[in-house]
């Protein structure tokens, strides 16, 4: 999947726009809306906020080319879950929104030949 780019932008940074827009197509054909994409502020960015049900799901999008370096998830430290619950605060004050919320993550591993392989973790934390 490739997404709208700059020419300037550096492979990594294009794999992981092609990887947050899978990860939106999934999530929408699970049933999700997406609500915001790459919201930024301050004290970081939150890759995709989308609805569930009426709960506000805040996705952790990790890509990787191959597993060299792990597995994607693997990349997904307690203390990236504590920034992604500080970042899901700020989200639902500045739009006054109060619901219940969940914090899930998708992996995606996308090698340059063959099919992507993607995974869903409903409730990382």
């Amino acid at each position: 999947m490739q997404t709208e780019r700059a020419p300037h932008m550096r492979p990594k940074d294009r794999l992981g726009l092609d990887g947050e827009a899978a990860a939106s197509v999934h999530l929408e054909r699970q049933g999700m809306r997406i609500l915001d994409r790459r919201w930024r502020c301050a004290r970081g960015e939150l890759d995709i906020v989308a609805e569930d049900r009426g709960t506000i799901v805040f996705v952790e999008v990790k890509t990787r080319r191959g597993l060299a370096y792990g597995h994607p998830f693997e990349a997904i430290t307690e203390q990236k879950v504590r920034r992604l619950r500080l970042l899901a605060g700020l989200w639902l004050d500045e739009r006054g929104v109060r619901a219940p919320i969940r914090l899930d993550a998708v992996g995606i591993v996308a090698p340059r030949e063959g099919a992507w392989r993607l995974e869903h973790l409903r409730g990382i934390a």
